[in-house]
């Protein structure tokens, strides 16, 4: 017997004349887990998606458990004891937890009847198998993120799964939660399942991986055990280029700067009594967990999200915002949660979505909004931003993650805000995008604009802010600036 449950040799896939993967090599030992790192765009799920059988390499060998494969489908992968699970989970949001469950197992063995009795029996089985207690009969659509997860592992389980990959499986998750899935594939691992661990997050990967590949415009470009790596290399291989990741923080005094932003006493749906003030040039941060408030916090900062009681001033004058227009005359724009849902129009071209936010600006006469205005504001913006776009009349779906938030940032900034909200301003994002981000961010609050991070990531509330203040249970609990802004006291005080 093999001691590696994959191998896979010279793996190339072009797509269109693009080559995605340029002879791709990728071995995983038995037991391990196995970390694929990447910047957004190297190659990673394209591989991933070799191994599982759903694209077909144009050259190069597969080999599971020292089997060789040639013409691989998705049957012979899950046969073969490879289980995906893809950042969306690929889970029935609209059935329940023991449907989500039953299923595959069902259609696998290709029954034309089935019970209750015996779903039942088969989501009792899964779940049990990683300790999870969750009500069987709710919909999948009422759980938290992290319990989707967990459906998803569970029903990877009831596949005799030999090699599980987790496509970002940390993306949405808060610290606690991350702490759990640890446990868990620690414990996968006792059970001699293998973990192909897919990330760009520098933190997680030295925390759980036994080893490294790291890929870079669908190449090979390093391989070695996660005690050898060194944040240092890991960055430099990741992004092609040597990135300080050590900035120190500049402890400043915004006391007697304008206050651009004040607020007192606001509530509204999902927190109340909320009071602070944001100072011209001050990056502030505002950090909590999923469910603290922070996200209806900074929807009614943008006029997204109706008060209930308090005020907002801006620039000593105190405003009501009523819809987002509102929002925008008074100089306040919001980069949203999630730039795919909320903040993209992903069939559009790149400068469509940069220049949809300053179509009055750019009008002509009797109000008509000339392409080649579009362009040129576009234009600039990705140059100024530093989008990484051959062409953008191309979609903006055509981008990275990185990219696509870029986008999003240099359609907000073409309104020339004075207030700049970010709801987790480089979640997905790989690690020289938000080095870009966060330069960029603190470029503007050099020239004077007043800076808003809500995050639940402590280490980029500590990296980036000047001061942060803490929700909790939606309530302002806390503030740290100065040398007691760290990630510990952060945390401890979100928890």
């Amino acid at each position: 017997m093999s001691e590696n449950i994959l191998c896979v040799k010279n793996i190339k896939k072009s797509f269109g004349g693009v080559h995605a993967l340029k002879g791709v090599d990728l071995t995983i030992k038995k037991g391990e887990t196995h970390c694929l790192a990447g910047e957004n765009g190297c190659g990673k799920s394209t591989i991933i998606k070799v191994i599982s059988g759903f694209y077909k390499p144009d050259e190069g060998t597969i080999e599971i458990d020292g089997k060789e494969y040639t013409n691989m489908s998705t049957a012979d992968a899950i046969a073969a004891g490879i289980q995906v699970i893809y950042q969306d989970f690929s889970i029935f949001p609209n059935l329940t937890v023991m449907e989500n469950l039953a299923f595959n197992q069902v259609l696998a063995e290709k029954k034309k009847f089935v019970n209750k009795r015996e779903f039942r029996k088969i989501a009792e089985d899964a779940v049990k198998k990683i300790n999870f207690d969750v009500d069987l009969d709710a919909r999948v659509e009422t759980l938290p993120v992290a319990d989707k997860q967990l459906i998803a592992i569970s029903r990877a389980l009831l596949h005799n799964a030999k090699l599980i990959i987790m496509d970002e499986p940390t993306t949405a998750l808060t610290k606690k939660e991350v702490t759990r899935l640890f446990g868990i594939i620690e414990e996968l691992k006792k059970e001699g399942i293998t973990i192909l661990f897919v990330s760009h997050k520098l933190d997680e990967v030295f925390e759980i991986s036994d080893s490294i590949t790291i890929l870079r415009s669908g190449q090979n470009v390093y391989k070695c055990p996660a005690k050898e790596m060194t944040e240092e290399k890991f960055t430099y291989y990741m992004t092609g280029r040597n990135i300080d990741i050590t900035d120190v923080r500049e402890v400043k005094d915004f006391s007697k700067s304008e206050k651009v932003l004040e607020v007192k006493n606001l509530s509204a749906k999902g927190f109340e009594s909320v009071s602070f003030d944001l100072h011209a040039g001050e990056i502030l941060g505002i950090a909590g967990q999923l469910g603290s408030g922070r996200t209806e916090l900074s929807l009614a900062l943008f006029g997204m999200l109706k008060p209930t009681n308090g005020s907002i001033s801006v620039s000593g004058e105190t405003v009501h915002l009523k819809n987002v227009a509102e929002a925008q005359k008074h100089g306040i724009a919001l980069v949203p949660e999630d730039r795919l849902t909320e903040g993209l129009f992903l069939p559009q071209s790149i400068y469509k979505n940069i220049s949809v936010t300053s179509l009055e600006e750019i009008q002509g006469a009797f109000g008509v909004v000339k392409e080649a205005a579009q362009k040129e504001l576009s234009a600039h913006w990705v140059k100024e931003i530093g989008v990484a776009t051959k062409d953008h009349t191309l979609p903006v779906q055509t981008l990275s993650g990185g990219n696509q938030q870029k986008v999003v940032l240099a359609r907000w900034l073409a309104t020339h805000p004075k207030i700049l909200i970010l709801n987790g301003p480089t979640v997905g994002v790989d690690i020289g995008a938000k080095y870009d981000i966060h330069k960029l961010l603190r470029e503007l609050a050099k020239g004077g604009m007043a800076v808003l991070v809500v995050s639940d990531d402590v280490a980029e509330i500590t990296a980036l802010c000047d001061r942060a203040l803490i929700m909790k249970a939606g309530r302002m609990t806390g503030e740290f600036k100065g040398e007691e802004l760290t990630d510990d006291n952060l945390y401890k005080s979100t928890i």
